[in-house]
C-alpha cells in the first residue's frame, strides 16, 4: 500500500483583522476580529478536504489566505514542501506565475466572478494570454477541448455570460480554473447558489475532472450533504479554529 505525497501542509495559520475607532480623519485600532486562529492541517495528492462551519468561522478567509488573496498574519503554508508565502512576498514574477498556475480557486458566486463585456472565449483564453503556457494558435482548439471537459458545447464559446444558467456559469468558472492545468483548486461553496437540481451536477463534474485530471480539492461548505458526497476527509471550522477532524 502506497502511502499518499502530502501536497499541501498548513502550519499555524492565522489571520488578524483590525477593528478601527470611529473616526473621520484618525482612527486608532482599539481591537482585531480572529478570523482563522493557529490552524494546521494537510491536503494530500488526489485527495479532497472538505471544510465546514457555519458562516463567518474563517472558513473563506482560509482559502484566500493559501491563494494570497489575503496576507496572513502569521504561520506556513507549504506547497510541494515549499513556503509559498515567501514567494508570493519575495519570489520573481516566473515563480510567482507558476505557483498561480498550480493553486486556482473557483468562487461562490458565478455570477459575479464572471466579466459580463467578455465573452467564454476571451473568459477562458485569458490565463493563456497571462501564463503564455499554451501558443496562440492553440487557442481556439484549447478553449473548446475545455468547454467540453465541463459539459457544454463549442458554439458556446461566442455567447457572454448574461446568457447562461448559474450551473452553466459555474462550468464556466471551473473551465477557466483547470485552463493552467492546476494541481490543487479552493472551491469556496461552488453550489450555494445554484438550485439543487444543479448542484449534484456540478458535484459529479469536479469528481470526474478530478479523476481525469488528478487534482486535489479544498472543498468549502457548509452544505454537509455536499461535502459528504465528494469529500476524503472533513474538517470542522468554528470560530475561527478547528475543532474536529475525521474521514466523510
Amino acid at each position: 500500500m502506497t502511502t499518499a505525497k502530502t501536497l499541501l501542509e498548513i502550519k499555524d495559520l492565522v489571520k488578524y483583522f483590525p477593528v478601527y475607532s470611529r473616526g473621520i480623519i484618525l482612527k486608532k485600532v482599539v481591537g482585531s476580529v480572529h478570523a482563522v486562529d493557529h490552524i494546521s492541517f494537510t491536503v494530500n495528492e488526489g485527495e479532497t478536504v472538505g471544510l465546514v462551519g457555519e458562516s463567518g468561522c474563517g472558513k473563506t478567509t482560509t482559502g484566500r489566505l493559501i491563494i494570497y488573496l489575503e496576507k496572513a498574519t502569521q504561520g506556513e503554508i507549504l506547497f510541494k514542501g515549499e513556503n509559498i508565502l515567501n514567494t508570493f512576498k519575495k519570489g520573481k514574477k516566473e515563480e510567482k506565475l507558476a505557483l498561480r498556475r498550480s493553486i486556482q480557486m473557483v468562487f461562490q458566486s458565478p455570477y459575479a466572478s464572471l466579466d459580463p463585456r467578455m465573452t467564454v472565449y476571451d473568459i477562458i483564453s485569458e490565463p493563456f494570454k497571462i501564463h503564455k503556457h499554451v501558443p496562440s494558435d492553440e487557442w481556439k482548439n484549447k478553449v473548446y477541448e475545455l468547454l467540453g471537459l465541463v459539459g457544454l458545447e463549442p458554439y458556446h464559446a461566442e455567447r457572454y455570460p448574461h446568457e447562461f444558467s448559474g450551473g452553466q456559469r459555474q462550468r464556466i468558472c471551473i473551465a477557466r480554473a483547470i485552463a493552467v492545468n492546476p494541481k490543487f483548486i479552493i472551491a469556496d461553496e461552488p453550489v450555494s447558489s445554484l438550485d439543487v437540481s444543479i448542484r449534484a451536477q456540478i458535484l459529479n463534474l469536479l469528481m470526474d475532472l478530478q479523476k481525469k485530471l488528478g487534482m486535489s480539492y479544498l472543498y468549502i461548505s457548509h452544505d454537509l450533504s455536499s461535502v459528504r458526497q465528494i469529500s476524503h476527509r472533513v474538517l470542522v471550522m468554528y470560530l475561527g479554529e478547528f475543532v474536529e477532524t475525521a474521514s466523510s
